[in-house]
């Protein structure tokens, strides 16, 4: 499938929705395109303005409305609380505007149905921002394990706790849609949907039975198609050691793979004993993701990482709170 380019002779002009700390982390990671001009929207202009001159922007808007009406802008980047991203994401899809949503991207897999039929109708690109499926650690591990030095994957252990505190409104379900698993572990469902072993089940397991609060803590158990098992524990509320440096390991009938979960490091014990360091220049993955966002863009197609792919996660992630 084929889209509407932005040509090689145009600018980017990408506005920010929403002046936050997701606005901010992003804008640091775009700004050595030297042909994307940043733009940044809020509900006040004061805080807008504020933003574009604090980070460079070329301009700035008092409501996210008059960005996404504004001629000049040809990319909507939605970086608002996730209650609003599929009323903002159709408005700038009708407007003709190339779109990118910030995760956890709607509440429901089904939205995904309604912004592919929009996007079909305007020609737009419609991409989400997933940098897990671009970090390093995921691409090096997707490597060893086509590699087959350690066998056959029988168990898979990802272990992503840690303390962080939650702003205000990502205590609210009505702001946020779920809890700690859908606004952050989401990215850890992407992780371990795409090391090149096909999930067939997923399962969530609370460890406490509170159903009035959202909950900070999940374990999820999947099972592959090839066989093996994965657990992944995603926490707010466990405490770590070293600032947050975490180890994972995949176990297979020849060896294993140990990592630090961060993507600090990854070593294979096998067939061959390997040390690797898959990348600390860009251990998140932002680079790379919008590498091949600006792309997508510039070429017409679709990213990688495409809206199937995003489809599937969030499927993944209703399943893991069905009771």
């Amino acid at each position: 499938m084929s889209f509407n380019k932005i040509e090689n002779n145009q600018p980017i002009n990408l506005v920010f929705l929403g002046c936050g700390k997701i606005t901010k982390s992003h804008s640091k990671t775009i700004k050595k395109y030297k042909d994307v001009n940043r733009f940044y929207a809020s509900r006040t202009d004061k805080k807008a303005a504020d933003y574009s001159q604090k980070l460079g922007g070329k301009g700035h808007f008092g409501s996210y409305e008059s960005a996404i009406a504004t001629p000049e802008i040809n990319v909507v980047f939605i970086c608002t609380p996730p209650d609003s991203h599929l009323d903002l994401a159709l408005k700038a899809i009708r407007a003709g505007k190339h779109v990118i949503v910030e995760k956890p991207p709607f509440f429901k897999a089904d939205d995904f149905n309604l912004i592919a039929a929009e996007r079909a109708k305007t020609g737009v690109q419609v991409m989400i921002a997933e940098n897990y499926f671009y970090k390093p650690l995921l691409i090096k591990l997707r490597e060893v394990l086509k590699m087959d030095v350690i066998g056959q994957p029988k168990f898979l252990y990802f272990n992503a706790t840690k303390t962080q505190k939650s702003e205000d409104w990502r205590n609210k379900k009505s702001l946020v849609g779920g809890g700690a698993l859908f606004e952050g572990g989401i990215h850890w469902i992407n992780f371990i949907s795409n090391l090149g072993l096909k999930v067939q089940s997923v399962h969530g397991f609370r460890p406490d039975h509170s159903t009035e609060k959202l909950e900070r803590s999940m374990q999820v158990v999947v099972k592959y198609e090839e066989g093996a098992v994965g657990t992944l524990l995603y926490s707010w509320e466990v405490n770590t050691l070293f600032f947050g440096l975490r180890l994972s390991k995949i176990f297979g009938t020849g060896g294993s793979i140990t990592f630090e979960s961060n993507g600090v490091f990854l070593f294979v014990r096998g067939k061959k004993w390997r040390l690797f360091f898959p990348g600390f220049s860009d251990i998140v993955g932002k680079k790379a993701m919008f590498k091949d966002f600006f792309h997508a863009l510039r070429s017409g197609h679709e990213p990688e990482f495409n809206l199937a792919l995003a489809k599937r996660d969030l499927t993944f992630i209703e399943k893991t709170y069905e009771k």
